[in-house]
Order: structure tokens, then C-alpha cells, then sequence
């Protein structure tokens, strides 16, 4: 008798663990997706981007960066190569100069950083409602029934993305 209730209720729960999985499915899938990669790599934002880089302002700091980074290079070549005979005075100047160098580079370099956030930021502000417009057909045609942004998740394979498809459809609705 004992051995009879044992197999039912095992059968019982193997039916259970299969049927638990397909009821989650039959509810939709799941996703996720990177909302500020998809709108960033579309064209229309990659264009966005270039006419920013190629604003006189950007191109003068850009110069700027790459002369700096260039000098403060050739100081820590220096440096490196005649450390061992210099004085300690010496290497206390010469680490003083790496010093400033190295906060003018990171000053150029955040000027810019903030410019590139400062036009992603309107490209994201100025492309969210054909995002959520894009998503929702996504949702729908897709049978998504739950969706996740990327940066929540702590792993998803690349086979639950759907952030191409939500770049390739933006890329269509400002082609228009």
C-alpha cells in the first residue's frame, strides 16, 4: 500500500515538474534588451555623434587631448628611462610634471566625455517614444511576456537579446 501511494505521488510530482515549465512558456517569453546601446548604434545616432565630433570645439579639444596624451607619453618614456640616475629632487620634479600633465589630459578627456553624454542623453530623451513604440510591436509579434533591461540582469545568453532587432527598427522609422 505504502509503495503504491510512493508511486502515485512520484508520478504525481514528474507531472507536475513537466507541467510547471510549459505553463511559464505558455505566458510568453522572456527578454532583454539594452534600450541605450539599440538607440546609440542606430544611424541616425551614430550621424548625431559624428556631427558633434566634427564641431570646431570637439576638434579643438580633440587636438588638445592628443597633443597632451603625446607629451605626457614622452615624459613617462623619459621617466621611466632615466630614473635610476636621477637625483631625488629630480624625480620629484619630473613626477610633479606627470602629475599636471596627467590632470590636463583628464580634463580634456572629461570636456570630451560630457559632450559625447550631452548628445546621447538628447538622443535618448528625443528617440524614447519610437523606443517604447518599437518595443510594444516587438512585445506583441514576439510574444514577449517579460522583458528586461540588460543593465538589471545579472546574465542572459545573447539568444534573449533583442536589442539588434530594436536597433534595426529604429534605424527603419528615421529612415522615413
Amino acid at each position: 500500500m505504502e509503495s503504491t501511494v510512493s508511486k502515485v505521488l512520484k508520478i504525481a510530482l514528474v507531472t507536475a515538474a513537466l507541467a510547471f515549465p510549459a505553463l511559464g512558456w505558455a505566458q510568453g517569453k522572456i527578454a532583454v534588451v539594452n534600450v541605450e546601446q539599440s538607440i546609440l548604434q542606430t544611424d541616425y545616432a551614430q550621424k548625431k555623434l559624428a556631427d558633434e565630433r566634427n564641431n570646431e570645439d570637439y576638434k579643438s579639444d580633440k587636438t588638445e587631448f592628443d597633443r597632451l596624451k603625446q607629451e605626457f607619453d614622452q615624459l613617462v618614456a623619459k621617466f621611466q628611462k632615466d630614473a635610476a640616475v636621477m637625483s631625488q629632487d629630480q624625480q620629484l620634479e619630473a613626477r610633479r610634471r606627470l602629475a599636471s600633465k596627467q590632470a590636463d589630459l583628464e580634463h580634456v578627456a572629461g570636456k570630451l566625455q560630457t559632450r559625447e553624454q550631452e548628445v546621447g542623453q538628447a538622443l535618448l530623451e528625443e528617440m524614447s517614444p519610437q523606443v517604447q513604440q518599437v518595443l510594444q510591436e516587438l512585445i506583441a509579434t514576439e510574444g514577449i511576456g517579460l522583458l528586461l533591461q540588460r543593465g538589471s540582469v545579472i546574465h542572459a545568453d545573447a539568444g534573449y537579446s533583442i536589442t539588434a532587432k530594436v536597433t534595426d527598427k529604429l534605424n527603419q522609422a528615421f529612415a522615413n
